[in-house]
């Protein structure tokens, strides 16, 4: 899978152990939209997905985590690489850590029904939904995004990343 990009803040000691968490993210659209999912709580837009287990390949892991969070069921034959972004930086919950995340982000479709969400406990807090919502709002409400949490800050400009490289792909295929 090509690399869209790296985010590595390099705020890290050479001697840190790297604690890897490799996730699955699914760019989903539907009539000149895309389906993300929404925190009111923070205020920005993610691409529904997430850690992929020890015991899963990637697409079994963007299915589950779709379902989980989404409430949608992704037509496995539908799936097709876009890219990757790999995130380096201090752990946020672990000492003399580094936490590095390799984002695989799949187009895919999804079947029209929606089967309810499961939700983790902090995404319940965090008031996640599924929204329709047109490329350049998504950009414009993460742009505007700011948390004194460093690690949700880099989330969501990764994220943000990735929406700019999709219109800009999306305007060069018009």
């Amino acid at each position: 899978m090509r690399r869209l990009f790296t985010i590595d803040l390099k705020d890290y000691g050479e001697d840190f152990k790297v604690f890897r968490r490799p996730s699955a993210r699914a760019i989903i659209r539907r009539a000149g939209k895309l389906r993300l999912v929404y925190s009111p709580v923070e205020k920005y837009y993610k691409f529904p997905g997430g850690g992929i287990h020890d015991d899963e390949d990637r697409i079994e892991a963007l299915i589950r985590e779709v379902r989980e969070e989404a409430g949608l069921a992704v037509i496995p034959e539908s799936v097709r690489e876009y890219g990757s972004a790999l995130r380096r930086q201090n752990s946020d919950r672990d000492e003399n850590t580094i936490f590095e995340q390799e984002n695989y982000y799949y187009f895919c479709d999804v079947r029209d029904e929606n089967i309810g969400q499961d939700l983790d406990g902090y995404e319940e807090k965090l008031g996640f939904t599924l929204q329709d919502v047109d490329i350049d709002e998504a950009i414009r409400v993460n742009d505007a995004y700011t948390s004194e949490n460093s690690f949700n800050h880099h989330m969501i400009q990764r994220e943000l990343r990735v929406l700019r490289m999709l219109k800009e792909e999306m305007y060069e295929n018009t």
